[in-house]
Parts: structure tokens; sequence; C-alpha cells
């Protein structure tokens, strides 16, 4: 398939008929380097006469001649005949100079939609930057950021194919794997991550543990209700005996961990939570605070398909690789944790 975008100009004459006004100003150019209206006509791929038919058209429609009919002579044209066809090859030149970054959007456009359109499974997972970029490189899922909690109803109700989520404790990641187990759902430990405090480069407020968010000045920003990073700091909360209404800007929320690390560097927050790896990337200081499993979850018949194996690879690849993160391959490496 090939798309070009092209210039438009076109005139509206009086019997409503639309004259393209590029065709035409190449028969005024012509014109004007001294051709006939005849020769010009058939350069144009029109008869004499239609090629007259158009001119009174277009002159009636913008009330003014455009070229000058001079008996034995020939037709030459008007000053406003030459500043048209002047005017449409700089509108044209134009064109060349800027039409490919919207030749290149569009077709840009049209790639994503395709691949978004061949998604054959609907991947739901909690935040995270391994996830995006692993699915990026294997085709067939469409992914969708959720909470971990969101992503797994969606995938206990039939409503995603896949999920992605986190635990932070063993209790918890037992309990989680008990009720997928009952709905024949296999689990898949994928990656252990460092969750921790996102503070400003150098961490100028000495931030250091969770007690230091009852600071009235140091502005936190949190995590959205739902999120398995939001359900970790509030477990950090109880244990610590901190209401949470004591944390200035625990209701601020975000829904992403690199959202969280954006308002901090754009001095929105002094502190948010969120993982290491956001952290280094965007330049800012970390505090850690927990060490947690990712899993991925899914049904039976997903087990079957391919690009399930692919994925997990990837994910398993990536993290061995990036700072705060270890590939988890075995399920005795955490057998704690089901």
């Amino acid at each position: 398939m090939q798309i070009e975008v092209r210039p438009s100009l076109v005139v509206q004459t009086q019997g409503k008929n639309s004259v393209d006004l590029i065709w035409l100003s190449q028969l005024l150019k012509d014109i004007e380097s001294g051709s006939s209206l005849v020769v010009a006509s058939k350069r144009a791929g029109t008869s004499y006469r239609g090629a007259w038919g158009k001119l009174n058209e277009v002159e009636a429609a913008l009330g003014m001649p455009l070229i000058v009919r001079t008996k034995g002579h020939g037709s030459k044209l008007t000053e406003f005949g030459s500043f048209l066809f002047k005017f449409i090859d700089d509108m044209q030149a134009g064109h060349l100079k800027y039409g490919n970054a919207y030749q290149e959007a569009l077709m840009k456009e049209m790639n994503r939609v395709q691949k978004s359109e061949s998604a054959r499974w609907k991947f739901l997972s909690s935040s995270d930057s391994i996830i995006q970029q692993a699915v990026r490189e294997v085709k067939g899922f469409n992914l969708k950021i959720a909470g971990s909690g969101e992503s797994l109803e969606r995938l206990l109700n039939n409503e995603a194919d896949i999920a992605g989520y986190h635990v932070s404790n063993e209790q918890s990641s037992k309990a989680i794997h008990q009720r997928l187990s009952k709905s024949d759902i296999q689990i898949y430990p994928v990656m252990k991550r460092t969750q921790g405090l996102i503070v400003k480069k150098g961490n100028p407020l000495h931030i250091r543990s969770i007690d230091d968010l009852l600071n009235q000045k140091i502005r936190f920003i949190n995590r959205q209700i739902g999120s398995g990073t939001r359900l970790l700091l509030d477990s950090l909360l109880i244990e610590e005996g901190i209401d949470p209404h004591e944390v200035n800007g625990y209701l601020q929320e975000e829904f992403t961990h690199s959202a969280v690390a954006n308002a901090i560097l754009a001095g929105k927050a002094d502190v948010g939570i969120g993982v290491k790896n956001i952290a280094l990337e965007n330049g800012l200081g970390f505090v850690p605070l927990k060490d947690e499993i990712f899993f991925i979850a899914m049904n039976r018949e997903m087990v079957s398909q391919p690009e399930s194996s692919k994925l997990i690879r990837k994910i398993r690849s990536y993290s061995s690789n990036t700072p705060g993160y270890k590939a988890v391959s075995l399920n005795r490496q955490i057998k704690d944790w089901l």
C-alpha cells in the first residue's frame, strides 16, 4: 500500500462544479512561457474548448480575468493569472518541505491501529516498564495497565486472557495462589523487583524511612487505589502504626511509577513510592523499602499459546539485566510464596 499526501486547491464555480486550480496552474504556466492555448490544453489532457470552458468558469467564480485574449496575438496572462500560478508553485514547494511529516504521521498511526487490531489476547497488568517493553516485542497482546487487583478480577471473570500482578508478602501471595488455582489458572513467577521511596536527586530532605512521611513539610505523591504499590504502602503504614491521613499528600494519586517520578521532577511532590529502576532512569534518589515478586497468571488455554512462553522469556530476560530487578524462573526460588 502506498499513500501520498498532496496539497489541494479547489474553486467552487457558479454551476456548483469544482475546478482543480493546481491542474489549472499548469495550463497558466504553459501560456506564460509562450505556448498557445491549443498546445497548453493538450499538455493538460483536455480539449481546446474544454480548457476555455474551465478558464471561463474559474474567472466567473473569482470575479477577475486570468488571461487576456488578443486576436492574432494569442493569449497572455493577467497580473492575477501570473500571481496565481506562482502562488500555487510556492504552495507545492512548501508541501514538499513539510508534507512528508504529515504523511509519516498518518502511516505511523495506521501501523499502530493495525497492530492493535491484530492483537488476539487481552493482557491486563500492573504498571511496569519491563512488562511494557516485553509486550512491544511479542505480537498478539493488547496491554492495558491496571492495578494488580483489577487485573486478577478481570482474568477471573474471563474479561482478560492474561494478568500481571505483584505481591510483597508471602501470606498474600499464598492466598492469591489458592484462589487462582481453584479457577484452574496457572501462575508463573517472572521477576523480583525492589519498591521504595523515590526522592529528589541527592535526597535533600534526608528521607530514610516511612516514618519520615509524618513530617508535614514533606509532600508525598501516592499511587491509585487498587494498585499493588498502594497496598504495599498501606501495609507498611500499618506495620509502623501510622495513620495514612497523617501523611501530607496521601490522597494525591498517580496511575504509574513513571507518573510519580514525573511529579517529583516537576516539583509537585518531594517523595513518592515506586520501583527502583524508574528512579534511576529519571536521575532521582531511591530509598529501598521492600522486595516483591511479580507474577504472570493465565488460563490453561492461554498456556498452550507459544506467544505466552515468548512473553515470559522476554520478561525474565529483561529483568535479569535491569537495575532493581532479578529474574525468577523457578517456583522453588520462591517456595514459601506459593
